[in-house]
Order: C-alpha cells, then sequence, then structure tokens
C-alpha cells in the first residue's frame, strides 16, 4: 500500500456548499487547506517516523429524500482537485449511494480518477430511501463489486499505481456479510473506516467493532468537531491525534467532519 505505507492521511470532511455536512463547508478551500495542514502536523509530531499527508474529503454525491442524489458541479469538484494538486494534497471524492446500485454510483465517481491525487469513497449509511430516518447497508458482494469496477477502470485507463476506496461503517448492519468483503484487489487499497459521533468509550467501542474485521486491514477513524448547528451530532470531547494514534490497530486515515 504505497501511499499509506508510510504516511497517515489527515483529512476535512464535507460539501463545499453546506455548513451543516462538516467543515469543508465552512470555509473557502484556501483556508480549509491551511487547516488541515497544521491538523497533518500534529499527526506528524505523534505518528513515529511516519510523515503526514492532508487531504480534502468531498460530499460529491448528497442522498436527498427517496434516494435521489444531488450532485456537486463538476466544476466546483475540479477547482479543489486542483487546488488540492498545487498544495501537495489528496482528495476523496464521496458518492452516498441514495436509491441507486453500489456500480452506477461508482461510475459517477471513476472518471476522477484520471486525477492523480484522487481516491474514492462510498458511504453505506445513506444507502437508503428514507435518510436521516434509517441506517442504510450494502452487501459485501456490492463492495467487492465496487474494488471489482474500480480496478477494471484503472487498468483500462492505464491509470498508474494504487488507488483508496474508502467504506464508513459504524453499525453491523451497515456491511452484511462483512467477513466475505476482499481486500485482495491489486490496484484498489480498501480503507475501512469507523464513523459515528459521541464519548471517547463509543467511539472506541466502534472502531473495536471494525478492528474485528481483520478481512479489511487497512483501517480508518472518523472524528466529529463541535458545530454551531443545534441538532448536529459531535464528539464530546474530541480524542486528541496521539489518542488516535493510540487505537489498535493504528488508523491509516483520519477523517474530521
Amino acid at each position: 500500500m504505497p501511499l499509506l505505507a508510510n504516511n497517515t492521511v489527515v483529512a476535512f470532511y464535507g460539501h463545499p456548499f453546506s455548513k451543516q455536512m462538516g467543515i469543508l463547508g465552512l470555509y473557502p478551500k484556501e483556508e480549509i487547506a491551511r487547516m488541515v495542514k497544521d491538523y497533518a502536523r500534529q499527526y506528524d509530531v505523534v505518528n513515529g517516523p511516519d510523515g503526514a499527508i492532508p487531504a480534502f474529503y468531498i460530499i460529491y454525491g448528497t442522498c436527498w429524500p427517496k434516494g435521489e442524489i444531488g450532485y456537486l458541479d463538476d466544476s466546483v469538484l475540479k477547482q479543489y482537485i486542483e487546488y488540492a494538486q498545487s498544495q501537495g494534497m489528496i482528495v476523496f471524492v464521496d458518492h452516498q449511494i441514495g436509491k441507486y446500485s453500489v456500480r452506477e454510483s461508482m461510475e459517477k465517481i471513476l472518471p476522477f480518477l484520471q486525477y492523480p491525487n484522487v481516491h474514492l469513497a462510498i458511504d453505506p449509511e445513506w444507502r437508503t430511501l428514507n435518510p436521516m430516518k434509517e441506517i442504510g447497508s450494502i452487501t459485501a458482494a456490492e463492495l467487492n463489486e465496487a474494488q471489482q469496477v474500480m480496478q477494471d477502470y484503472i487498468i483500462q485507463h492505464n491509470i498508474p499505481g494504487v488507488r483508496m476506496l474508502v467504506v464508513h461503517q459504524f453499525h453491523q448492519k451497515m456491511i452484511t456479510g462483512r467477513q466475505t468483503v476482499k481486500a485482495t484487489f491489486d490496484r484498489v487499497l480498501l480503507v475501512h473506516t469507523a464513523d459515528g459521533f459521541g464519548s471517547p468509550a463509543l467511539k472506541r467501542n466502534t472502531y473495536a467493532m471494525n478492528s474485528e474485521a481483520t478481512n479489511m486491514p487497512v483501517k480508518g477513524f472518523k472524528l466529529f468537531f463541535k458545530s454551531d448547528f443545534p441538532l448536529a451530532g459531535y464528539d464530546s470531547p474530541l480524542l486528541s491525534p496521539a489518542e488516535v494514534m493510540g487505537l489498535d490497530p493504528r488508523p491509516s486515515l483520519i477523517i474530521y467532519q
């Protein structure tokens, strides 16, 4: 796993036009880049000999009521990708799936792999017709298919190297048949990320639940800043970089919402 072999990736998450969906939407991209670089430096201090890579984590496909998907304008996403490239940063392009198949969702975001600094993400929580009212799910077979179509695209388009595919989980139901997920694709690095807000104890429990899936050995961890929006969940208190790096296994991807 070349990119993560000697690095921790630290990402700020959200939607450029929403102040409620994460920190990325609260400030211009230049300010977010400055902020996430500062956080990456904090991780670089506590992660031993490894480096730290800052990233934008952008919601490209947002699940709306009835499972419809609203897409970020491609021109806006490309501005973030190109700015990140100029800053030595990477970008995760996230699709919330909604009422669509995992394959259809992947096909919407695959073209962004033409940029050398882009990686992909899918979020089973939002694979539903009733967002905010129920937790969605995908199957292990669908996650394996997502990796296969991503690898096929990479090979067919002569894209060099290995790219990450992030999948979120905070509840057992979100990935059914989880024990049959494969993480053996040569050109796709699957990153299994613990999502969900709450107390340190709750977050550690979620991470422990994810860690049981040893067939997905590369792990991520998501944290939630306190928001000014009254209904927005957050971590209380927020784990420090040293505490995050103390998780076992140590996460390779850290996401702040």
